[in-house]
């Protein structure tokens, strides 16, 4: 196995000054060395998984280790105390949202994890609540779902995305286009909720990033005829 030391060392070699630059416009702060997420594939199957050493990894605040420490978490041996301290010490949006909401995701712990932090007052907490349920639905069989429970969670962003804080009306999008493009019996409803919501407004930065239309999303997977078709793993 690797030491934390010795992936530190891999990564700085992978990084690219251009690559950083791009993870800076979209808000990553230092340190970082700016490591495309394809070239962190190699050193994922090297290494494995090793819930140590990724608490290790990211307990460095770098940017890139933080991403790798969730491509290689060891989903089943993280536990709540994990991925709690994950999100308070995440540095920004990309890693509490595509780094510690897939995670969790793929843990015993994701919807109930994804349930308690929706109703944080605090943006971040919100906004990676948001993304570990649209994680959640994104690969857990349907059988095992609540589609009451996603129709009324739904019909919550619906009723009050224009005014919630700007990442997590981002990631409240994205959850009715997840709802709709994974559980074919609430298509219909998250097209509906789609159309009462209209155009999404989000403060992308300096990037010319765009907010996914909900009803795009979804057209676009009824187009290919994959509506239900899960993901094998929340993390990529």
């Amino acid at each position: 196995m690797m030491t934390c030391a010795e992936v530190l060392s891999e990564l700085e070699r992978l990084g690219t000054a251009q690559t950083k630059k791009t993870l800076m416009r979209h808000g990553a702060p230092e340190p970082l060395f700016g490591v495309r997420i394809g070239d962190m594939q190699p050193l994922r199957k090297r290494i494995g998984k090793s819930r140590g050493l990724a608490n290790e990894l990211f307990a460095t605040g770098n940017s890139d280790a933080m991403y790798l420490a969730g491509l290689i978490a060891d989903e089943a041996a993280m536990t709540k105390k994990d991925l709690e301290a994950w999100l308070k010490g995440a540095t920004w949006h990309m890693v509490s949202e595509c780094t510690v909401a897939p995670v969790a995701a793929e843990t015993p712990h994701g919807w109930a994890l994804g349930r308690k932090w929706i109703e944080s007052r605090k943006e971040a907490v919100a906004a990676t609540g948001w993304s570990t349920l649209s994680a959640c639905v994104s690969i857990a069989p349907n059988e095992t779902l609540d589609t009451e429970e996603l129709q009324s969670l739904v019909d919550r962003v619906a009723e009050s995305i224009h005014s919630q804080a700007n990442r997590v009306r981002y990631c409240m999008n994205s959850f009715v286009a997840c709802v709709g493009v994974y559980v074919p019996e609430l298509t219909d409803h998250a097209l509906a909720a789609a159309k009462s919501i209209g155009k999404v407004e989000v403060d992308m930065g300096e990037t010319e990033c765009k907010v996914p239309s909900i009803a795009e999303m979804i057209g676009k997977v009824e187009a290919r005829g994959t509506i239900g078709r899960k993901k094998k793993q929340a993390r990529c």
